[in-house]
């Protein structure tokens, strides 16, 4: 029997069968085929979506609003400031409002309760482009990513994630990695692991996709051999400034540098969901390099900017898979 996701959320990959993200994955790339050869695909003409932007965002907004109007439809964005949801209009009640108007709802934001509460009452489809405890679009990008620099063959493969692996990207990860038959190894400080119900939820599918899942503070015990290493920023949007120079202290030792990439595989790639303080060319990075005298956070500038960094290629297929969830869940 065929997959057919039409009518679907998309808030969290647990909920979703290997299965059947094989067959997101596979759509994404046939999107972007037709996109290079420049293919027309506007299957979904006459539908309209909104954005609903809690968090602000570069890649999230322009991926789904470019392949929104690749497949012919409307859009309409809403930022932080441009929306009463939860301030004068409660979450249901925009949640029913919005599902008369737009065939689909994205949400970025904070809370993983909101946009289950947006799925719950909108009466269409609703995406995830980000909660402070899942990342499910960015997960297809990402994997996309690692198919195409392992020629499609990517069970067995081992991703390494560096630094905070309690964050929404590296417990994403964990899940996905899981449902398609790849090694998992969180490593970073103990207390910074991932937690217990994610562990626990994905360990029997990782025995079931013949798979590991694997939890180290050490660099080289997690790193050695490894197909992908993966990192994020130290602190995410949202947080106080209060905890940069705690977090700095602590995930210093798990930056990826040039030795770590020597040792793993000699084709393995890096991978970021961006964006990066692997300079201080932002505003951001030059502060903290004058509060703190450290001019490279999470990645150094010479993995970020080296032949294995696959980060922009990984940046571009957020647009592809992004396309792909809405179509089939549109269709």
């Amino acid at each position: 029997m065929g997959v057919n996701l039409s009518g679907r959320n998309f808030l969290r990959l647990l909920d979703f069968s290997t299965e059947e993200i094989d067959y997101l994955l596979k759509l994404s790339k046939n999107f972007k085929d037709m996109k290079r050869a420049g293919v027309p695909h506007r299957y979904l003409e006459g539908k309209n979506i909104v954005l609903l932007f809690q968090k602000t965002s570069t890649r999230t907004r322009c991926a789904f609003e470019v392949g929104a109007m690749d497949l012919g439809m409307g859009v309409t964005y809403l930022d932080p400031g441009s929306s009463q949801m939860g301030k004068k209009e409660s979450i249901e009640d925009t949640a029913r409002v919005l599902g008369r108007f737009y065939d689909g709802i994205e949400f970025r934001g904070f809370a993983q309760t909101d946009v289950e509460d947006l799925g719950a009452n909108a009466g269409v489809p609703v995406w995830n482009g980000l909660t402070t405890e899942w990342h499910p679009t960015q997960m297809l990008a990402d994997i996309l990513t690692v198919q195409e620099n392992f020629n499609y063959d990517i069970k067995g493969r081992t991703l390494v994630f560096m630094g905070d692996c309690k964050n929404n990207v590296a417990r994403s990860l964990m899940v996905i990695c899981s449902k398609l038959g790849m090694n998992f190894v969180a490593c970073g400080p103990k207390d910074d692991m991932p937690a217990d119900d994610v562990l626990e939820a994905c360990k029997p599918i990782a025995a079931e996709n013949g798979c590991t899942i694997t939890l180290t503070e050490d660099v080289k015990e997690a790193c050695t051999g490894a197909d992908v290493i993966y990192t994020d920023v130290w602190v995410s949007m949202g947080e106080p400034d209060e905890v940069w120079a705690e977090r700095i202290e602590r995930l210093k030792a798990y930056r990826v540098t040039k030795e770590v990439m020597a040792m793993a595989k000699p084709e393995a790639i890096f991978l970021h969901c961006l964006p990066a303080f692997h300079d201080t060319n932002t505003t951001i990075g030059a502060e903290k390099a004058e509060q703190f005298g450290i001019t490279e956070m999470e990645v150094e500038d010479e993995v970020f900017e080296s032949k294995q960094s696959k980060v922009f290629d990984e940046a571009e297929n957020r647009m592809h898979t992004i396309k792909a969830v809405m179509y089939a869940t549109l269709k």
